[in-house]
């Protein structure tokens, strides 16, 4: 024999993929227009493309999973409730605490996957998204592109005829020092790599004159290479508790915290306040789940947006303790005083 625990499980699992499914492709779709978006700026490739993609996905499922959760927890508890199969586990002896004791462990669990997503996960993939944009823009300063004047690499001008190979065909280098000294070097073929965060320009059989106001020098080289002296910032990454810590001294990163957090715990605050109204009898209530869902999910993300424009700690707290005390005040009266 299936117990309630396992009974009230299986049904909201069901409830819940068929909506979370489509809203994390419509959500992940959202966010490959942005990917797509930066494509048109910098080249990618398609393992990089899902690289990026990868980095959203925190933010997908954060986004997703609180909407899925109020509608997959009506919808379960009004199907229930329409199929008379809440009514025959009353009449059973079962207690609707003890019918309700499974979603919350649920609600719980997906409040603590929230938190772990939003606090730790959202956090580091963005900054590893700020972390690849920035590299790729450094990668953009050094794309040769053929025939084209005035190109440089660090304090070089650069300009080659094409590309064979993964090799710069016939290039030609020229700087200019101050001491009134210019130098030019032209090579047959090269290639620009990348090692340790240093760009380097290697030019192979080639010649290189150096000229002075009294001297002419010539050099012949099988191989030649030229280091991108300028200075380039690299990316520094924070830790999470320090990225957090900033939210003492930073009022746009704190009310940031103060969304996440009660974005967070969705599921566990709306639990009572949509059993409320998704616990009926088919017979003398209607089925406004629609209502329910809509109206919940809109008000909770009302509360968030103002305390990520304007939120303290205190409205914080004072928004969790009312929303608990609503939600428990509307289950006794439309609910626990009946089942």
């Amino acid at each position: 024999m299936v117990s309630i625990r396992s009974y009230i499980s299986v049904n909201f699992t069901k409830s819940f993929l068929t909506v979370f499914i489509p809203f994390f492709f419509i959500i992940s779709l959202i966010y490959l227009v942005q990917i797509s978006l930066l494509t048109s700026k910098i080249q990618i490739s398609f393992s990089e493309l899902l690289q990026l993609f990868s980095y959203y996905i925190p933010a997908i499922i954060f986004y997703a999973l609180p909407i899925s959760f109020i509608a997959s927890l009506s919808t379960t508890l009004l199907r229930l409730s329409a199929d008379n199969e809440l009514i025959a586990l009353f009449a059973s002896g079962y207690s609707v605490k003890k019918i309700l004791y499974p979603l919350w462990f649920i609600s719980l669990l997906f409040s603590i996957l929230l938190l772990v997503v939003s606090l730790g996960a959202m956090p580091q993939s963005k900054q590893l998204y700020a972390s690849f944009k920035h590299i790729k823009k450094e990668e953009m300063a050094f794309n040769v592109i053929p025939k084209e004047l005035g190109q440089k690499f660090g304090n070089h001008y650069i300009y080659m005829e094409g590309e064979k190979n993964n090799l710069y065909q016939n290039m030609v280098i020229f700087s200019q020092d101050r001491n009134d000294s210019n130098q030019i070097f032209v090579a047959d073929n090269g290639n620009i790599a990348k090692n340790d965060g240093i760009f380097s320009l290697s030019l192979f059989n080639g010649r290189g004159y150096t000229f002075t106001p009294n001297v002419i020098q010539q050099i012949d080289y099988e191989k030649l290479i030229v280091y991108d002296t300028l200075s380039r910032t690299k990316y520094l990454f924070e830790p999470i508790k320090i990225f957090w810590k900033k939210a003492l001294v930073d009022k746009k990163r704190e009310r940031r915290l103060l969304f996440f957090i009660f974005i967070s715990l969705i599921p566990l605050l709306s639990l009572y306040i949509i059993a409320s109204f998704s616990i009926i009898n088919p017979r003398y209530q209607k089925n406004r789940s629609f209502t329910v869902i809509g109206a919940v999910t809109l008000s909770f993300y009302t509360m968030a947006s103002i305390l990520e424009k304007a939120g303290t700690v205190y409205m914080l707290i004072g928004l969790i303790i009312i929303i608990l005390l609503l939600g428990y005040i509307f289950f006794r009266k439309t609910v626990s005083r009946f089942f």
